[in-house]
């Protein structure tokens, strides 16, 4: 159960900043999609609905996501849809249903780094950066692999580029969390990214596995790397040795997918 003591929509980005810190129990809120999966006590949710963070721009080098975005605009604009053969479109479309894509914030998705995320696969092989309010611009990977720190996620900066990208996953039922997704990105020059997701644990990429391919090593091989190079555990959704075995599957189905999309 879930417990708010007091609820507030500041009107500056700096005000939110200030309640967020002023007591280790307050909490920005996003869609509250997920808020179920916890249970605590909050002592102000702070709501960013009035901060103008809802927003996709498209400049001449980036396309820039407010942190207020909700998962189901990502599905339908036209922007989204036609980036790199519209990756990020498409992996948020397995998410719930589409009342739960209406409710869902990029914001919040991004910035909890939840392991059974499905956007954060194709954002790592876009190579995304972050924007937070005091820590700046960061690559996303770097904010993955830091430490939890406080502090307000403003917008998700996509960097344009010439290549197609593709996401897949497995679950029992559509709706449901992915046993196991992941997302793979080639370039016009051929250079590939590969990050595997829901290991249980939170997407991650697989360096030498891309690094493998860029290189024309067989395909196989690099199936064998990506699976020995990411750790994978066990939850109720599947197995270690099942995840590390799919992991393999997506690869190649991955792999499969781009190089169709790069011949036409």
């Amino acid at each position: 159960m879930i417990n708010i003591k007091e609820y507030i929509a500041p009107e500056s980005i700096e005000k939110a900043y200030e309640v967020l810190m002023s007591r280790s129990n307050n909490l920005i809120l996003g869609g509250c999609g997920f808020i179920k999966l916890d249970c605590k006590s909050i002592d102000t949710a702070i709501d960013l609905c009035n901060l103008s963070l809802d927003y996709i721009i498209e400049n001449e080098k980036e396309i820039l996501i407010g942190a207020d975005t909700s998962l189901r605009e990502l599905e339908i604009n036209n922007i989204i849809k036609n980036y790199c053969g519209g990756v990020i479109s498409s992996g948020v479309s397995y998410i719930g249903g589409v009342q739960l894509r209406n409710m869902a914030r990029v914001g919040a998705s991004v910035f909890s780094r939840y392991g059974f995320s499905d956007l954060l696969p194709p954002l790592l092989v876009l190579e995304a950066r972050v924007r937070l309010y005091r820590g700046g611009i960061i690559n996303l990977k770097e904010f993955l692999d830091k430490e939890y720190e406080r502090d307000i996620l403003l917008e998700i900066i996509l960097p344009k580029k010439e290549g197609v990208a593709v996401f897949d996953c497995l679950r029992k039922t559509s709706g449901d969390f992915s046993i196991i997704n992941g997302a793979m990105f080639k370039g016009k020059d051929g250079d590939y990214k590969i990050a595997i997701g829901s290991r249980p644990e939170r997407a991650k990429l697989a360096v030498k596995a891309s690094e493998a391919l860029k290189d024309g090593i067989n395909i196989d091989r690099a199936l064998d790397m990506a699976a020995k190079e990411l750790d994978f555990g066990t939850n109720i959704r599947g197995s270690k040795e099942y995840r590390e075995d799919m992991c393999r599957v997506l690869v190649k189905r991955m792999y499969d997918r781009v190089g169709d999309y790069c011949d036409r």
